[in-house]
């Protein structure tokens, strides 16, 4: 472990002896790494520094975010496991550039958020950091957790660049390439942050569909319906994946298209496999059976909601 290599590569250190792990000139090959070979980085940023003990009220978050929600699941897990067998890791803070005595997070927010939460103080590595440094090494150990959605990476490029960043620093940032980094930037541009926010993180949708998204909402009229759709309150129940699914299959089918895709012997399940549906259609009716583990608690909730889902279906079949 070595980790103060990376940070001499990051901040362009002479007196360094060895080669720095990111070099902020030269083609973007440089900045492309694994996820294996990012965890080792990222370790390497705080090896042999001085851990000590920190009041979390005395600690800031980053000048620049990088998650839309919190997975409130995960979180738990960290809780739990931090007030069974404490802190297993430092987080990395700087002196808070504007305010005496007080730090800001460069990574470990939610360490930091369960240790306050606790009464505990947190174990963290003190670096005086410039800005560009922070959200490089920011960018960095969040890539080497792996734990980022796509859009939730878009749109910390995005915030990076209405800060000012360069392509370079924000594809050192993301650990990408200038292809990557253009098309989340793309997405970004196309879709309104107000509507990014309502869908939020979308752990289960990637790239390609985000794409595909960014396209469909620029046509005529379909922004105006997006926002309405994702105003629904069975959407807003839905979480953040099935929101995406919800906003684009709406945005995409017509009442017509609908009809005509729904063929007998059709079946439909969601991507944890937690309901599966039996669809049958014809001149004379349409019956939905479903089956698996949630089979009765989605078809309570249907039945709950009949009334607000008629009410959407009539809006759109009347438009």
């Amino acid at each position: 472990m070595a980790r103060k290599n990376l940070l001499a590569g990051l901040m362009d250190q002479d007196d360094s002896t060895d080669t720095p792990a990111y070099p902020m000139r030269g083609a973007s090959k440089t900045m492309i790494r694994s996820i294996d070979e990012l965890a080792k980085q990222a370790e390497k940023l705080m090896e042999g520094e001085t851990v000590v003990e920190i009041d979390p009220d005395t600690i800031d978050g980053s000048f620049v975010t990088d998650r839309m929600d919190d997975d409130s699941e995960q979180f738990q897990d960290l809780l739990r496991a931090m007030q069974e067998r404490g802190q297993d890791s430092p987080v990395l803070v700087r002196p808070h550039p504007q305010t005496d005595g007080r730090y800001q997070i460069v990574f470990g927010h939610r360490r930091v958020r369960a240790a306050r939460q606790l009464g505990r103080p947190v174990r963290a590595v003190i670096k005086a950091l410039d800005d560009r440094t922070h959200v490089i090494a920011q960018g960095q150990e969040n890539s080497a957790r792996a734990n980022l959605t796509f859009i939730e990476r878009a749109a910390f490029a995005k915030r990076l660049d209405d800060l000012g960043y360069d392509r370079e620093t924000i594809m050192s940032a993301l650990s990408a390439n200038a292809a990557s980094v253009s098309k989340m930037m793309s997405v970004t541009e196309r879709i309104p942050a107000e509507l990014i926010e309502q869908i939020g993180s979308a752990t289960a949708i990637g790239r390609e569909r985000w794409l595909e998204l960014s396209l469909v909402i620029g046509k005529q009229g379909n922004l105006a319906k997006a926002r309405n759709i994702l105003s629904e309150p069975v959407t807003l129940r839905l979480d953040s994946s099935a929101r995406f699914n919800t906003l684009l299959t709406g945005l995409k089918t017509t009442a017509k298209r609908v009809t005509k895709s729904v063929a007998a012997g059709s079946t439909w399940a969601p991507v944890d496999k937690s309901v599966s549906a039996q669809i049958k259609s014809d001149s004379t009716g349409f019956s939905l059976s479903l089956k698996a583990r949630n089979a009765v608690k989605f078809g309570e909730f249907l039945a709950d909601n009949l009334d607000e889902l008629y009410e959407r279906f009539s809006r759109e079949d009347k438009d």
